[in-house]
């Protein structure tokens, strides 16, 4: 198989957890209400754990290496602000796309880093894809939920969607594929940048929709996100 065609099967390997991930919190049923919102609540915690791993062990080293370090501390308050703005205009417009904004600026970044990292580093690329999975699968849980609660959308319709954005992963492996490998700077950019927006989300939406008064586990489904994470990355280095 040609490297551009497994760059691209591998990128859609890991997309596709986003609509598994919408399929299993369509389907889930417990009939137990307050069982069911501790569940949920540390769904979207390990999800928040897993974003937080994203930008400490793979977005934020990999992109500070590639770029100077003011460059790199301003893109990362950029992002910050761009998705402080996005947000605003979000609750402005009565809805909160905040999880999907989070998993998506988690993914498409990631997915070009695997593209690029294909050229050269074929193992590495393989191991990325496979944590690249776990990671979106609860992130998917977490935000069909978040906008099937909404009404707005019929659960079909989400998973439509969900569908979709698993294909930009393709587009982007391919990108990192033909054009970020040669320039480690663009991309190095574009990661820091999406690390300022996570991290805004996570605090801003995720931990606080995760978090009830007298419940424990969704911090601690943060803590099994980040070590997800952390086992990734230590397999990877």
């Amino acid at each position: 198989m040609e490297p551009i065609h497994y760059a691209l099967l591998l990128s859609l390997f890991a997309g596709l957890a986003i609509p598994v991930g919408g399929a299993l919190a369509r389907w889930e049923h417990i009939s137990n209400r307050a069982v069911e919102a501790r569940v949920l609540k540390s769904v979207t915690a390990f999800g928040g754990g897993a974003l937080l791993s994203a930008i400490a062990l793979v977005l934020v080293p990999e992109g500070a290496e590639a770029l100077p370090a003011a460059l790199a501390v301003g893109l990362l308050l950029a992002g910050g602000l761009c998705f402080a703005i996005v947000d605003w205009v979000l609750a402005r417009a009565g809805g909160s796309g905040a999880l999907v904004l989070a998993m998506l600026l988690d993914f498409l970044p990631e997915a070009m880093a695997l593209g690029a990292l294909l050229v050269t580093e074929a193992a590495t690329a393989k191991l990325l894809a496979v944590m690249m999975f776990l990671q979106n699968l609860p992130e998917g849980f977490a935000a069909f939920r978040d906008i099937w609660a909404q009404g707005k959308l019929s659960a079909g319709k989400v998973l439509l969607v969900f569908v979709a954005l698993a294909g930009l992963g393709p587009l982007c492996a391919g990108i990192g594929f033909a054009v970020l490998s040669d320039d480690p700077e663009i991309l190095g950019g574009i990661m820091i940048f999406a690390a300022g927006g996570i991290l805004y989300l996570v605090f801003q939406d995720i931990a606080p929709e995760a978090h009830e008064p007298g419940l424990y586990a969704p911090a601690l489904g943060a803590v099994a996100g980040f070590a997800l994470g952390l086992a990734g990355d230590m397999l990877i280095g």
